[in-house]
């Protein structure tokens, strides 16, 4: 689940918290800890649909707040991509009773940190700040859940930022072009998901003020939202603000995006893609998998660990240390909550060649769907893995922003107490099992990634 994968890149990048009280502090089972950190778990709803969950920590020395909407990317229609990324910038650009640039301003000033992210089926905005300032926090994501200013002027002004955030992040970014063609192959058949985050140019140039304000109509609406609470604070007070700042603000006609009741049919392709910020070829594997929160994905998921989490992992310790044939080789899930993708890459060291990498991959890819991982390597993986979700959750923030995802995609914050189990009833041959039924070569898609050399004047 998205709650394991930021937890892992959290870990690989040694991130540091101002942590709540430690979940391995209560217990030294993690699933008893996660158990016992769900029972402090509060659920609301308003009138107005707002679901508002609770997570006091008198220990904690911040108070964060999460809101998360329920739109990504899958959510935006043909020829309209990128608008849920879009206003994650609009939504700092002031609203009725704050101006632009204030929002930023009034946080910091305190000592505060916020921003924003967006993915394929949520949108999220977060503030943390000392313990006491919980009502500024929900006065600014009230104000402008309630009256964003999508103005013409702030939409153009946004719009050449995410252009140029696409040139940044992308276009002049090695393989990251490639990363963005995949998923579109991969969900050929199911658009919704081939949609890019960040968005296409041509949609973005095409893109008006009034589409804007007619997707912030549709998808900012507390019908449409979870807001999260997590740190110091006292849960009747902080029920009183709630209610103050969020329960005027009316239910808006929210469309949902239905997912698919089966896994759409897998379309395999092979394409090349020329790369002028590639230095040395690269080799993206990738196959569309069942949704998150299904056994065979929870198996998918520790597939990919196995295969590519850290210098221990066998694509690692085959292809980068032990056959020098690639710089880099990894494996992910997407972790979508429909159909998901399933990626292995390599970038090739300087002197090696495409069929050879290919071949070293095919080999683990076939090691991996004949024979079950042993068991030292599954002990490994889920003590990694247990790990990686108690330290997901000891911050203010990383409870906020992880129990609101929980609770807008999955229905309940609490069952984030079940989670581990989950992970744990998972067997080595339910690994080989789940990866001989998908990641096959009749239903894998393939892109290579060339270097291009760059055009003189």
């Amino acid at each position: 689940m998205l709650q394991l994968r930021h937890a892992l890149a959290l870990l690989v990048a040694g991130a540091t918290f101002v942590p709540s009280t430690p979940l391995s502090a209560k217990t030294a089972d993690p699933a008893q800890a996660l158990e016992s950190f769900a029972v402090t778990i509060q659920r609301r709803t308003l009138p107005n649909g707002l679901r508002v969950v609770l997570v006091p920590e008198a220990s904690s020395p911040t108070v964060a707040v999460a809101v998360t909407y329920g739109v990504g990317s899958r959510h935006e229609p043909s020829g309209k991509s990128g608008f849920a990324h879009l206003f994650e910038h609009m939504m700092f650009e002031g609203s009725e009773h704050v101006k632009k640039g204030q929002h930023f301003s009034l946080i910091s000033e305190r000592g505060g940190s916020l921003n924003g992210t967006t993915d394929a089926d949520r949108t999220n905005y977060y503030e943390v700040l000392p313990a006491g300032e919980l009502a500024l926090a929900l006065w600014l994501e009230a104000d402008r859940m309630r009256a964003l200013d999508v103005s013409a002027e702030n939409f153009e002004n946004q719009r050449a930022v995410v252009k140029e955030e696409y040139r940044m992040r992308y276009q002049n970014v090695p393989y990251m072009l490639g990363a963005l063609h995949l998923g579109e192959l991969v969900f050929a058949n199911f658009a919704p998901y081939a949609n890019p985050t960040i968005g296409k140019i041509a949609d973005l140039d095409h893109a008006s003020v009034a589409w804007a304000r007619d997707f912030y109509l549709h998808h900012y609406a507390p019908n449409d939202a979870v807001l999260t609470i997590a740190g110091n604070f006292e849960p009747d007070h902080a029920l009183d603000l709630v209610e103050k700042y969020f329960g005027a603000i009316p239910r808006r006609s929210v469309e949902p995006i239905p997912l698919p009741a089966t896994l759409p049919e897998a379309k395999a392709a092979r394409e090349k893609l020329e790369d002028t910020n590639a230095k040395t070829p690269a080799v993206f594997y990738s196959w569309l998998i069942p949704a998150s929160h299904t056994p065979e994905h929870y198996a998918l998921e520790l597939v990919a660990m196995l295969l590519g989490d850290g210098d221990s992992a066998r694509l690692y310790q085959e292809l980068v240390r032990s056959r020098a044939v690639a710089q880099e080789a990894r494996a992910s899930t997407r972790d979508f909550a429909g159909p998901d993708q399933f990626t292995v890459e390599a970038v090739l060291a300087e002197r090696a060649d495409l069929p050879t990498v290919e071949h070293a991959l095919d080999a683990e890819l076939e090691r991996v769907r004949k024979k079950p991982p042993t068991e030292a390597e599954l002990s490994r993986l889920k003590k990694r893995l247990r790990s990686a979700f108690v330290f997901g959750l000891e911050s203010s923030l990383s409870r906020a922003m992880e129990l609101g995802e929980y609770e807008l995609l999955w229905g309940d914050a609490r069952g984030i107490a079940h989670e581990l189990s989950r992970y744990d009833a998972i067997s080595a041959k339910d690994m080989q099992a789940a990866a001989a039924r998908y990641l096959t070569d009749e239903r894998r898609v393939v892109l290579e990634v060339t270097p291009k050399p760059k055009s003189t004047p």
